[in-house]
């Protein structure tokens, strides 16, 4: 099934690990195949991963991204989970630490991402962090 993205001016984006800019003008672009896709506002830099719910996220982003690496980005994500979850009582988050686990396992990176976010909502407001998650990590320009 193909994925249309609507993309804003300007707006960034990753493709099997290539970093994309849209022009000067809104675009739609339909992928016709299976494809690591992030839009600007889901993609995180190493630097941003400053909370325990983010230190979970970004290397679920790199497993998505980075075939090659996704070993190293597991062990990582696999302590952090296992940090977090030790910290944690409420059920209902355990639960969705444990979905984000199963994610990952059956390579389901995109939906374990999805959950995770809503970790980093959960995580923001016990810590009364005034952060706005859906609005997402936005993406800082990088050659490479």
């Amino acid at each position: 099934m193909p994925l249309k993205l609507s993309l804003r001016p300007g707006e960034k984006f990753v493709v099997n690990g290539a970093v994309v800019q849209n022009g000067d003008r809104r675009a739609a672009l339909v992928l016709q195949n299976k494809a690591s896709v992030l839009r600007e506002k889901d993609i995180m830099q190493q630097e941003e991963a400053d909370t325990p719910a983010k230190r979970i996220y970004f290397p679920v982003m790199l497993m998505y991204l980075d075939e090659q690496g996704k070993d190293q980005a597991y062990t990582e994500f696999a302590a952090r989970l296992a940090e977090f979850m030790g910290a944690v009582r409420d059920p209902a988050v355990l639960s969705e630490c444990i979905g984000v686990s199963k994610e990952v396992m059956a390579g389901e990176y995109y939906r374990a991402l999805m959950r995770c976010r809503k970790l980093i909502s959960y995580e923001a407001e016990r810590l009364g962090l005034s952060e706005n998650v859906d609005q997402g990590v936005p993406a800082r320009s990088h050659a490479g």
